[in-house]
Parts: structure tokens; C-alpha cells; sequence
């Protein structure tokens, strides 16, 4: 069962560091757990309409979480940095951004 572009793609990551990449075409995603590196690099090229020339995938951590004397955890989730290639259009919700 394939799964759909927009359950693959959770959210986009807005930080300093994932806006560096912009220059280089990097982009970074909040993925679903389970996701693969093929079927990442498809619901990008489906979403935004570019080429995809490589993704990398970051399993993070949870992390503790304290409020007051309630201690918790922050979930787990997954992150991928999609480059695009050399000749691929820029996708236009992070040229927004700049």
C-alpha cells in the first residue's frame, strides 16, 4: 500500500540552520516514523513539483521535559534533509521565508 504524499510530510522545519540550507538547495522536513528514503524523495517531487537528488534521514531523539514537579518526555520524531538538483526550481514556500 502506498502511502500519500501528504501523510509522508508531516511539517517543514523552520530554524536557522534548515534556512542556511536553502542556498544549496537543502530543505528540511518533519517526516512520518515510519517513512523510507524512496517514498520521501517521491512525495517531495509529488508536492512541490522538483527533482529530488538526494535525502538524508535523522531519527531524533526524545527528550525529558520537566514542568514543575511533572516529569515527562517530549515524543520522538523523524527528520529528513531533502537536496534538490542542480537544475530543479526552488520550492516556493521557503522562498517565502527569506
Amino acid at each position: 500500500m502506498m502511502k500519500s504524499a501528504d501523510t509522508i510530510i508531516v511539517k517543514p522545519i523552520i530554524s536557522e540552520k534548515s534556512m542556511d540550507g536553502l542556498a544549496n538547495k537543502c530543505y528540511t522536513f518533519e517526516v512520518q516514523d515510519g517513512a523510507t528514503k524512496p517514498e520521501i524523495a517521491h512525495a517531495v517531487e509529488e508536492m512541490f513539483g522538483v527533482k529530488v537528488e538526494s535525502v538524508n534521514t535523522i531519527n531524533v531523539n526524545k527528550k525529558p521535559k520537566r514542568l514543575g514537579v511533572h516529569a515527562g518526555f517530549k515524543s520522538a520524531w523523524k527528520k529528513a534533509i531533502v537536496t534538490l538538483t542542480a537544475e530543479s526550481k526552488t520550492i516556493e514556500f521557503f522562498d517565502s521565508m527569506n
